[in-house]
């Protein structure tokens, strides 16, 4: 298998490892006693440290091999996700209870989340250093379609083997990182040699005007999405009046939908045309605006899933926006801005959620509205930048 491939498997576990997760996070949280609360602060607390971290491994990799750290995180995660197990059984086994098992089960959290932030970066400065300039753009959709797969296949595996118990998916994904950190380790060559390393991290800032206004985009993109993924499920139930049971049945279907929409764009379609970076995000921006704006006045499922159809064809925006942030640097700096990139996708995932459930709170179209609006002066923001995502 040439590094590509090796690649994408790679990182398509370490996704299906994470994504597991979803459909168990909040029974088994209401089954030891904890609140929604406390739930939402898992999520937010594990973004939070790949925000503050994910720039760190980023920047290291350049000095010591993305290999090393690509193993670090992989195995941080198993370790996180083993004792995640750990303290939900004590607190199954009523040894942990109230704020002691929520601290616990917090702190795994938070480990899981510093050390998980240094694998996407690192994943992303490796395919930079296979990948001739002029090929970045079709490589990174891999990235993506690898990302997308994870997250369609990973909530049905968790739902699946929930019935043999929930911690059993828990246990399952850190045997998988451990099965993922074998293969790393056994079969992934390193990508930078020792020769190829500086002797210090590169000092990237966030205020370089190299990558700035492609963070910027990159937040508004992310942030948009995760507002919309975290309401979007009572958006059906509401609008559509579904019972609980229909209401995922229901969201189940569509969201697979936008999955292998958002697959086969970003690991088929990008690839076969060779479009440059900037033609990706001028296209898919535009389809972002009108997927948000038809979720604001869809009334039927049928409008609701095209809505979500036309989002899944917007995700090319995501591999051009990365394309373009390597293209921006040098091969000794792509580490850094890897790690830049994915703190700002972190910091989306931090504020998404309490801004969509918010505004939802006020609306049930707000969030859409919200997001439509974020496209909106990204794509303003895009457009009166022609030098902006302008390389090959």
């Amino acid at each position: 298998m040439n590094p590509l491939s090796l690649l994408f498997l790679t990182l398509f576990n370490s996704i299906l490892g994470l994504s597991v997760l979803f459909p168990i996070l909040g029974p088994l949280s209401r089954e030891l006693g904890l609140s929604e609360v406390q739930v939402g602060l898992f999520s937010t607390g594990y973004a939070l440290m790949q925000f503050v971290l994910s720039a760190y491994w980023g920047r290291r990799s350049e000095v010591v091999g993305r290999k090393p750290i690509l193993l670090l995180g992989i195995l941080g995660f198993a370790v996180s996700f083993f004792l995640f197990a750990f303290f939900a059984w004590l607190g199954y086994q009523k040894v942990l209870l109230g704020w002691g098992l929520f601290g616990s089960m917090l702190a795994t959290r938070l480990l899981g989340g510093a050390f998980s932030s240094a694998t996407l970066p690192t994943a992303q400065a490796y395919l930079a250093d296979i990948t001739p300039r002029e090929q970045r753009t079709q490589n990174f959709a891999i990235l993506g379609a690898a990302f997308g797969l994870g997250v369609i296949f990973g909530p049905a595996i968790g739902a699946g083997l929930a019935h043999f118990g929930l911690l059993t998916p828990v246990v399952f994904s850190a045997s998988l990182a451990l099965l993922n950190a074998l293969f790393v380790w056994r079969v992934l060559p390193e990508s930078r040699k020792p020769r190829d390393r500086p002797q210090s991290p590169p000092r990237l800032s966030w205020d370089d005007p190299r990558i700035l206004p492609l963070l910027l985009v990159g937040l508004a993109i992310n942030l948009a999405s995760v507002a919309m993924e975290q309401t979007v499920a009572f958006l059906y139930q509401d609008r559509l009046l579904l019972s609980p049971a229909q209401t995922a049945q229901t969201v189940g279907l569509a969201l697979v939908v936008f999955g292998v929409v958002g697959v086969l764009v970003q690991g088929v379609w990008v690839r076969a045309v060779r479009w440059p970076p900037r033609a990706l995000v001028g296209l898919g921006l535009p389809l972002l605006l009108l997927g948000y704006l038809g979720l604001v006045f869809a009334p039927s499922f049928g409008w609701l899933t095209a809505s979500l159809v036309l989002l899944g064809l917007g995700s090319m925006a995501s591999p051009g926006l990365t394309a373009a942030q390597s293209l921006a640097v040098s091969d000794d700096e792509q580490g850094a801005v890897a790690g830049l990139s994915s703190a700002a996708q972190a910091l989306g995932r931090m504020l998404g959620p309490v801004v969509g459930t918010s505004l939802y709170g006020l609306s049930p179209a707000y969030p859409y509205v919200f997001s439509a609006l974020l496209i909106g002066l990204a794509l303003v923001f895009f457009l009166g930048r022609p030098q902006l995502a302008s390389g090959r």
